[in-house]
């Protein structure tokens, strides 16, 4: 079966109006989100380099005159895109944590969830693979802990409360910065692997097995060390 092309599947703009607003302001609006659409395909399909802004206003069907409207150039339409796609994975994990009252199967939901939307092409071509390099690694670790840290500190929070420990905010944001950075490096490792799938099998049993022994510790009392430094120097 032949993919449709770009232009038909984005709506000509200005598109449907949205109740409230001027007919401008619902124009500019649809204008935009044509222009991010379009984008983010191409991006996932081609790649951030051989994307053109000449493509990309074809296919919204737009002048480039009002591409420079919303954006300064291409890079701030990515970044528009990378702001996107990981907003609606947030979102993704957000909802697999609602309703879990145990900590462990939060943890492990949240996990899962995480593990899928790495999967996702979008993801793995313009978070992971392109996004470090067009963003540089300082905006994108920025962009990324804005939009799914919170969902790390949340699980984290989760499990140590069900261990008791009374951690001051400080030493939490520490717990939940070492997942942090293990999960985004898990999620580089799913999406280049040869089989993601069986990747994504091996971080889950990995992580897994972490969390266990969490629980182990939760469940039979043992406290945390203390944090604090030892001079063990005469």
């Amino acid at each position: 079966m032949t993919k449709p092309s770009v232009s038909k599947l984005v709506p000509r703009v200005p598109g449907v109006p949205v109740p409230g607003g001027s007919r401008r302001q619902q124009y500019s609006a649809s204008t935009k989100r044509a222009l991010v659409d379009v984008a983010e395909e191409l991006f996932t399909e081609n790649g951030y380099a051989a994307t053109s802004l000449d493509a990309i206003v074809a296919g919204a069907r737009v002048t480039k005159g009002a591409l420079y409207h919303h954006f300064s150039g291409k890079q701030a339409l990515f970044e528009a895109v990378f702001e996107r796609v990981e907003n609606d994975a947030s979102r993704a994990i957000q909802k697999a944590l609602k309703g879990h009252r145990d900590p462990w199967e939060k943890a492990q939901a949240g996990l899962r969830a995480f593990l899928e939307v790495v999967r996702e092409a979008r993801y793995r071509r313009i978070v992971i693979q392109e996004g470090p390099s067009v963003l540089g690694y300082e905006r994108y670790r920025e962009q990324e802990e804005r939009s799914t840290f919170a969902n790390v500190l949340e699980i984290v929070e989760s499990v140590l409360a069900a261990g008791r420990w009374e951690l001051d905010e400080a030493l939490q944001q520490t717990f939940a910065r070492i997942f942090f950075g293990a999960m985004s490096s898990a999620g580089e490792s799913v999406s280049s692997a040869p089989d993601p799938v069986q990747a994504a099998a091996n971080v889950e049993t990995a992580i897994g097995f972490i969390l266990a022994g969490f629980q182990a510790l939760a469940e039979s009392g043992v406290e945390l060390p203390s944090g604090e430094i030892v001079d063990t120097v005469d």
